[in-house]
């Protein structure tokens, strides 16, 4: 098996580059593809597992808003109830004034 100089492959185990050599024979591609190959492998499924954590977290993130809505959200009777209060509090500090 030729070696390209496209890419520096140093492996400081001569065992360690024989069974990836090996292994790149046996799919029938050349060691840097293969060496590239595994690594968009891997990085593929690191970015897929940081996918799956993130959209559980979001999950998450969204059922602790979606609980906290009830409470920070009012209905529109309080928000009615709260409208009519400030009015009426306006209104005392206008007659709080005008005296």
């Amino acid at each position: 098996m030729s070696h390209p100089k496209a890419m520096n492959l140093r492996f400081p185990d001569p065992a360690q580059r024989a069974a990836i050599e090996a292994a790149a024979r046996q799919e029938g591609v050349s060691l840097q593809e293969y060496i590239l190959s595994a690594a968009y492998a891997r990085a593929t499924a690191v970015e897929e597992r940081f996918l799956d954590a993130f959209k559980e977290s979001m999950s998450r993130s969204s059922e602790a808003f979606a609980e906290g809505a009830s409470t920070v959200d009012p209905s529109a009777e309080q928000r009615a109830a709260e409208l009519k209060a400030r009015r009426e509090f306006e209104e005392q500090q206008e007659r709080g004034h005008a005296a």
